[in-house]
């Protein structure tokens, strides 16, 4: 694998490249943690998912859930299950295990954080407190995940609210993310629509062809009865003809 694209995909399954010597120290790191995906419970994915409001769909692999988790910024450990903990530290690099309390967890993921990333984070949480005031956007709903990847391609029923997300990506990446995901959800919806109309054109497409092929199979049926008895008319006719022929004009 060329060494930029290997980088790239340890840094979706959360790794630092800059951490190892050599790309094959970040090869083996990343086999590493592949193993570790895995192994997880993908219902401990799930409640991570959830807590930190990812739009994933419901039957997204593990390897699907993995990458969304490695996209998750947040501080904000309420409501997150203790197994959800556990996948949280394991995917940022922390060695946790299923018997450490709550309160470890948290301290590790917090320790990990540094001084400096966490200073800019209180500072976007304040932007945000200041952004979501002044357009009083409402408490986000309760999550939904996305319907199953087969069925649908619809956009998530609630996503995290404006403030979340300028805390996770600050005030330029939040309104982006949140305008790319509204312009998103208006594509889809006009998509639907014309779908709709396309299939509403089709059905009455195949209504009148339909129709059609009635008409053209009454025609064919009706030539073909007309020539059925045109055939009986004239081989009644010859026969007529021969019978009189032989009985009252013998030669």
């Amino acid at each position: 694998m060329p060494r930029d694209e290997l980088l790239a995909l340890a840094g979706d399954y959360g790794l630092h490249p800059h951490d190892y010597a050599t790309p094959q120290h970040v090869a083996v790191a990343l086999h590493r943690r592949l193993q570790c995906i895995a192994a997880m419970d993908r219902q401990a994915m799930l409640d991570v998912i959830r807590w930190g409001r990812r739009p994933v769909p419901v039957n997204a692999t593990r390897d699907q859930l993995a990458r969304e988790i490695v996209a998750i910024q947040s501080m904000r450990f309420a409501g997150l299950s203790h197994r959800g903990l556990v996948v949280l530290a394991l995917m940022r690099g922390i060695e946790a295990t299923a018997d450490m309390p709550d309160a470890e967890l948290v301290r590790l993921l917090k320790k990990q954080e540094g001084l400096l990333a966490k200073i800019a984070r209180k500072r976007r949480a304040l932007l945000a407190s200041l952004v979501s005031g002044l357009i009083g956007e409402d408490r986000s709903a309760d999550y939904q995940f996305l319907p199953p990847q087969q069925e649908s391609h619809s956009p998530a029923g609630s996503a995290a609210s404006l403030r979340d997300e300028i805390e996770e990506a600050g005030l330029i990446g939040g309104i982006t993310g949140r305008l790319k995901r509204t312009a998103d959800a208006y594509l889809h919806q006009k998509m639907d629509e014309i779908e709709a109309r396309i299939d509403r054109k089709l059905d009455e497409i195949d209504r009148r062809l339909a129709e059609w092929r009635d008409k053209e199979v009454a025609n064919r049926i009706r030539i073909l009865k007309i020539t059925l008895w045109a055939s009986v008319i004239v081989s009644l006719i010859a026969l007529l003809y021969t019978y009189i022929k032989v009985h009252f004009f013998p030669s």
